[in-house]
């Protein structure tokens, strides 16, 4: 880490080293607010002119000014990553437990749609039989009709005769 006089130093994680500790929660962020760059330093910084990927830290100070290091003379200098980092993974851990949460109702949907297939091709089967036994009765009556107007036919051939017996 870079302390704001420009030093160079380890950063102790232990929780025994820090205190007022509480989730980051939506301070994460401001992180979306911010545009990577690609630029190349200046030549008396990077004589070989190396592409560098990164921030411009007087663009991240007016997202958020804690994300910044600042030189004695009080000017924005540097970026501070290590905190652009923890903003990152905190914003990754919300976008992961917002994908597992999708996964849990996607499953939960699946499962409902399987059911309601069972159920309908169920319901499908069901029906399919009650048309077979409604075709066997309609062909039974038809057959029946049909049997009906033939001895209607006959009986109409049939001369009637009645007799008189006076």
């Amino acid at each position: 880490m870079i302390d704001s006089t420009g030093k160079l130093g380890t950063v102790v994680s232990s929780a025994r080293f820090k205190n007022q500790i509480k989730p980051m929660d939506k301070a994460s962020e401001a992180i979306l607010a911010l545009k990577p760059v690609t630029f190349r330093y200046e030549e008396e910084l990077d004589p070989d002119g190396m592409p560098q990927f990164g921030l411009i830290a007087e663009e991240v100070e007016k997202v958020n000014p804690d994300l910044v290091v600042r030189d004695e003379d009080g000017k924005v200098s540097t970026v501070r990553y290590e905190a652009v980092n923890a903003m990152l993974l905190n914003e990754f851990l919300k976008e992961h437990r917002k994908v597992e949460e999708q996964d849990r109702r996607l499953q939960k949907q699946e499962a409902t749609i399987a059911s309601q297939q069972k159920e309908f091709q169920s319901a499908v089967a069901q029906q399919r039989k009650e048309i077979q036994l409604l075709r066997a009765s309609l062909a039974e009556q038809a057959a029946q009709i049909q049997k009906v107007g033939a001895q209607l036919e006959v009986s109409k051939a049939v001369p009637k005769s009645v007799s008189n017996n006076q």
